[in-house]
């Protein structure tokens, strides 16, 4: 399966379209940037567009969609020309890149670029989404202010969960990973997430999420034996290939006292192993079993 749907919500506000020759209507809302396909006009002319009409000292928000050809040019002139106003835009708190639809670009054909400049450039930033991992770049960083990091992939390179192992990240609360398939970018082994939680200390986090996996159960298992689970508000392993294996795993957890809620939507769970969940005292976010195809799973969104 592939994202059908762009967010109708960013930063606790409503998002609208912006695109070339639009105005701005609603000073509440967040603007959502959004190139035709081969737009005549570059995203730093977009970009300018839209900030001449808006207040650059109390813009917080910023989402970027589509731009003119996702699977051949990055959203580098986006970031380039954000990084040279950075001094007018003091508010900005939260940015999404790359919230686009699978009519706009599949998510495995959407080109990132690296996001060591804008980080260094935005040290106020609180909440950074990132939608595609093609050439994507997240050396080791810094932050001091950065609570929110979601990469949404089919297919999440290793170097990028490595870059944010070994990233310095005090304020962090809600990390969300889609994780993906091999065939797509995924590595295909649970090593670097091993390593990854072992480093950041999750038991300071609200939100846990290692989503769209082909290894769920093996992620559930590992999960289940930390002594910091039941510190997290939410556990969120949806999207994915959970089964039986993973979902017992969770249940018979010593650890799961304290888990507010879990979320395992889109999954391979048989009905005796739901009912372990179930009785659990936490919130279950659970949908039906999806079927296995000739003994394969899959996750939610690869291509």
């Amino acid at each position: 399966m592939t994202v059908n749907a762009t967010l109708d919500t960013f930063f606790g506000k409503p998002v609208r379209d912006f695109s070339h020759g639009d105005r701005v209507g609603d000073p509440r809302a967040v603007y959502r940037l959004m190139q035709e396909y081969e737009a005549d006009e570059t995203q730093e002319e977009l970009l300018a567009e839209f900030l001449g009409q808006t207040n650059l000292a109390t813009l917080d928000a910023l989402v970027i969609g589509s731009w003119a050809n996702g699977p051949e040019e990055s959203p580098a002139g986006y970031l380039e020309a954000l990084i040279a106003r950075r001094a007018e835009l003091p508010a900005l708190r939260a940015l999404f890149v790359g919230d686009m639809t699978c009519e706009d670009c599949e998510i495995s054909w959407i080109i990132q670029t690296n996001y060591a400049p804008l980080l260094a450039a935005f040290p106020q930033l609180e909440t950074l989404r990132i939608r595609g991992a093609e050439q994507l770049v997240v050396p080791p960083f810094a932050h001091a202010s950065l609570k929110e990091l979601a990469i949404e992939t089919g297919g999440l390179p290793d170097a990028v969960v490595a870059g944010i192992a070994q990233s310095t990240l005090p304020q962090l609360e809600h990390l969300e990973l889609w994780l993906g398939d091999e065939n797509y970018g995924f590595g295909g082994s649970i090593a670097p997430y091993a390593d990854l939680l072992a480093r950041i200390d999750p038991s300071r986090l609200t939100y846990l999420g290692l989503r769209n996996a082909t290894i769920s159960d093996e992620i559930a298992e590992h999960v289940a034996r930390q002594p910091w689970l039941g510190r997290l508000h939410t556990l969120d392993l949806s999207m994915g290939t959970l089964g039986d294996r993973g979902a017992l795993a969770l249940a018979a957890s010593p650890h799961i006292a304290g888990l507010k809620r879990l979320d395992v939507r889109h999954h391979y769970i048989g009905d005796a192993a739901i009912a372990k969940l179930r009785a659990l005292p936490l919130e279950l976010i659970i949908d039906g079993a999806e079927e296995e195809d000739d003994g394969e799973r899959y996750v939610q969104v690869s291509e």
